[in-house]
């Protein structure tokens, strides 16, 4: 196993230890702290398992595969956790998961035809929004302005989630049309 796909099963095994500090308060009042650092390293290995994978050109069929899953699965836990905690409406949640559905569904038919569909920068710009959304509101920090650009990241977060969506598939629309 290579150094890229390495820091992807190290994304997905950092996973429960986020759940488990955010969710239990076992560390007092640094398990936001903690819970943050986690997410954080999670996050970084995303940026370097893909940076790395293509300078030494180590991209794999299971990179591939599992990249984008560990993704969704660190997004998706923060979200439902952050969701249950009573820190972000359950509406954002469902667009941001449904959104990930519609795409991967689409990806399923595409690979089907022997297309593919690429990341693009909407998709990037939607999960570092997403990130940096998860980031503020695990920290929690009670100063107003703070507070504010934790609203507004969640918004951001969503309106990127949507627009992303819509070029997706506005970009893809030959996908569809080619089922039966």
């Amino acid at each position: 196993m290579n150094l890229p796909n390495k820091l992807t099963v190290f994304r997905v095994i950092l996973i429960p230890f986020f759940i488990a500090v955010l969710m239990t308060n076992c560390a007092g009042e640094m398990s936001n702290w903690i819970a943050l650092a986690i997410f954080i390293i999670a996050s970084l290995t995303d940026m370097l398992d893909g940076k790395i994978a293509r300078k030494y050109n180590l991209v794999t069929n299971f990179g591939k595969f599992m990249d984008p899953l560990a993704d969704k699965m660190l997004v998706c836990s923060a979200l439902i956790c952050l969701t249950a905690m009573g820190k972000i409406p359950a509406w954002m949640v469902i667009v941001i998961v449904a959104r990930d559905f519609v795409i991967s569904g689409f990806r399923l038919v595409a690979v089907e035809q022997g297309k593919v569909i690429a990341a693009n920068y909407w998709g990037k710009f939607k999960t570092a929004a997403q990130m940096v959304m998860i980031c503020l509101v695990v920290a929690d920090i009670k100063i107003g302005a703070v507070q504010m650009i934790t609203e507004a990241f969640k918004w951001i977060a969503v309106i990127l989630t949507i627009i992303s969506l819509g070029v997706y598939l506005v970009q893809n629309k030959d996908v569809m049309k080619d089922t039966d």
